[in-house]
C-alpha cells in the first residue's frame, strides 16, 4: 500500500511472460480488485522485457493489461521496454535497449516527483467511480 510505482520485469519464454510473475501478478491484481483496496490505484507502473530474440511485445502487451485495468499511468520510454540477449553480457552489447532502459527510469522518476508535487500543493485526486459490469450478452 505505501509502495509509490511499480516496475514488473519478465524474461519472455514462447512470447510471454515467464509463468511465474504471470501467477504472482494474476494473484495481486486480483486479491486487489476483490478485497475493495487500492494498493494499485493510480501509481505509476512500467513493465520491462528480456528475450533472446523475440516475442516481447505480446508479453509487454500482457504486463501491461494489468496496469490498465488497475487505473495505473503506464510509464513509457522512446521504445517497449525490451533488452535482447541470451545472457548478460548479449543485454550489455544492446545499446538500443540499455537506452530505452534508461530512458524509462528516468521518465519513471520524473512522473514519481510530479505526485510529489501535485500531493504538496493539494491537487485532489480524480473522482473514482463505482464499477459498473455487464455482460456482452443481454435478455
Amino acid at each position: 500500500m505505501e509502495t509509490d510505482g511499480f516496475i514488473f520485469g519478465s524474461p519472455v519464454h514462447y512470447a510471454a511472460a515467464s509463468g511465474a510473475i504471470t501467477s504472482f501478478m494474476d494473484r495481486a491484481f486480483y486479491s486487489n480488485m476483490n478485497a475493495g483496496k487500492n494498493a494499485f490505484y493510480l501509481k505509476p507502473a512500467a513493465a520491462i522485457l528480456s528475450a533472446r530474440r523475440a516475442g516481447t511485445t505480446a508479453a509487454f502487451d500482457q504486463l501491461n493489461k494489468y496496469f490498465t485495468i488497475s487505473e495505473m499511468p503506464v510509464i513509457s520510454s522512446r521504445y517497449w521496454n525490451m533488452v535482447h540477449g541470451i545472457a548478460p553480457e548479449d543485454v550489455k552489447k544492446d545499446l538500443e535497449g540499455l537506452q530505452t532502459m534508461r530512458v524509462l527510469a528516468r521518465n519513471m522518476a520524473w512522473f514519481l516527483k510530479c505526485v510529489q508535487a501535485a500531493k504538496k500543493a493539494g491537487v485532489p485526486l480524480p473522482i473514482k467511480e463505482e464499477a459498473i459490469r455487464t455482460n456482452f450478452i443481454r435478455d
